[in-house]
């Protein structure tokens, strides 16, 4: 139902198909009037975003809970669980509430990220009803048995083999995740560990079910042809009944992340790959966590230095000297805890990773010592609106902006006063952020080469 997402999928992470870690607030700009929200007696919150285009509704429900909740030794249990969702109630057999989707010509999906956990359907005005009573149900009626269970768990294993263990730029991800995070468990991948996945059972689902799923912990999106005064007497009728659950703590702790002393490296070699590459992850803060104007100085630098044929990187190592065939950065401001800004490149035939890095150096240089121009500046602001604003369109975007922005503790005034951050941030700030957050020490490299050693196994024959 969901596919692995590696923590460079960043700005990506509007896709509906993918296990994300994080989105950019970037992405969050919005001009509509705001949303109305409510809270249920059982903690549940509800906010509803009006789109009269057409008569469409996508419901979204987001449970506070993803891959960093999990026990140790249990990684992968938000997902797999995330597939068991759709095994059916003891009111709904497994298929029934897919099958329902698909017959109104709807389309469905859910995805899994290190914060929270997501379904959502995109169906007509008149079967929101219907949808709700479904998902309503599933929050506290799924019923597992070991032959839907079991079977499902090959899937999952089936499903980290493709994009994972087959996949060298997935796995290199995976292992400088690993190293960036030393003590956080956003340094777990999302799908697990294949060790630990091909361990869990029909217990660890439904322990894990029965803490986290729950109103209390929920936060329901309903975008489309309707007003809050049409959605809450549904929501009422179908949530407001269901008991909270007591044991759900009002604040998420976990495992606190040191500040990093030294950078570290980590070099993947995979005889298929073709081209090499380099990412650099650093760890810095995210809007949850950032120190006011932070995150938005973030945006920006990000912007500045890596998006686009104009961008520092994109000049320094593509346009200026032939060195490189691509040359990126981007920020994962939506998280709950500190998060990655990540630049990448791949190096032309004949160009060391030494001359990349070089001249990936010298561009975070320039930016943190010498001043910034100021038509860059407005430049890469007014870029950074006018993508949210295009991006609008989608009615399941606007959804996956507000829910996944609350469920990582933002609030619906920090959605809708980002564009004003992000032109009130100055050259200054932009300087003051890649000095401070832009440090090798802060930082894990990672280099994808070609094993050249170890042959495919068809490459062999003769």
């Amino acid at each position: 139902m969901s596919s692995y997402r590696s923590a460079a999928c960043l700005l990506a992470a509007l896709s509906t198909s993918v296990l994300t870690a994080g989105a950019s607030l970037a992405q969050t700009t919005v001009t509509s009037p705001p949303p109305a929200s409510f809270t249920l007696s059982n903690g549940m919150q509800v906010v509803v975003i009006p789109d009269r285009r057409t008569p469409v509704v996508t419901e979204m429900i987001w449970y506070k809970v993803g891959s960093a909740d999990e026990t140790p030794g249990k990684s992968g249990l938000a997902h797999f669980l995330e597939h068991l969702m759709f095994k059916g109630t003891s009111k709904h057999p497994a298929g029934e509430f897919s099958q329902t989707v698909l017959r109104v010509g709807g389309n469905e999906n859910a995805s899994t990220s290190v914060d929270y956990t997501n379904y959502f359907q995109r169906v007509p005005k008149e079967q929101l009803p219907t949808m709700m009573e479904f998902e309503a149900d599933r929050m506290t009626g799924l019923v597992l048995k070991d032959e839907n269970v079991l079977p499902e768990r090959d899937v999952v294993l089936e499903e980290y083999n493709m994009r994972v263990a087959n996949n060298p730029d997935a796995r290199l991800n995976e292992q400088i995740m690993a190293a960036l995070y030393l003590n956080h468990p956003y340094g777990r991948p999302v799908i697990g560990w294949h060790q630990e996945i091909e361990k869990l059972d029909r217990e660890d689902a439904l322990a894990f079910y029965r803490r986290f799923y729950a109103p209390n912990n929920a936060i329901l999106v309903i975008a489309g042809d309707v007003d809050a005064a049409e959605v809450r007497p549904l929501v009422e009728r179908n949530f407001g009944s269901i008991p909270a659950q007591p044991a759900i703590p009002a604040r998420r702790v976990r495992p606190q992340e040191p500040e990093p002393a030294a950078p570290r490296t980590v070099t993947l070699a995979d005889p298929r790959v073709e081209q090499p590459s380099m990412r650099r992850y650093y760890l810095v803060p995210s809007a949850t966590t950032a120190a006011a104007g932070e995150s938005a100085a973030l945006d920006v630098l990000a912007q500045l230095i890596g998006s686009g044929s104009n961008s520092y990187l994109y000049r320094a190592l593509v346009v200026d000297k032939p060195l490189a065939v691509s040359a990126n950065a981007s920020y994962s401001s939506i998280s709950l805890d500190p998060t990655q800004f990540a630049i990448s490149a791949a190096p032309k035939p004949g160009v060391s990773f030494a001359e990349v890095e070089q001249a990936v150096d010298g561009v975070i240089a320039n930016v943190a010592q010498n001043p910034i121009r100021a038509e860059d500046l407005e430049r890469v602001k007014t870029q950074l609106i006018a993508e949210a604003i295009y991006a609008q369109d989608n009615q399941a975007v606007l959804a996956r902006w507000y829910g996944g922005a609350l469920t990582t503790g933002l609030s619906i005034e920090d959605i809708r006063s980002w564009p004003d951050r992000i032109r009130a941030v100055t050259a200054e700030q932009v300087r003051a952020a890649a000095q401070k957050w832009l440090q090798k020490k802060r930082s894990v490299t990672g280099y994808l080469i070609k094993d050249t050693a170890a042959a495919k196994p068809e490459e062999k024959r003769s």
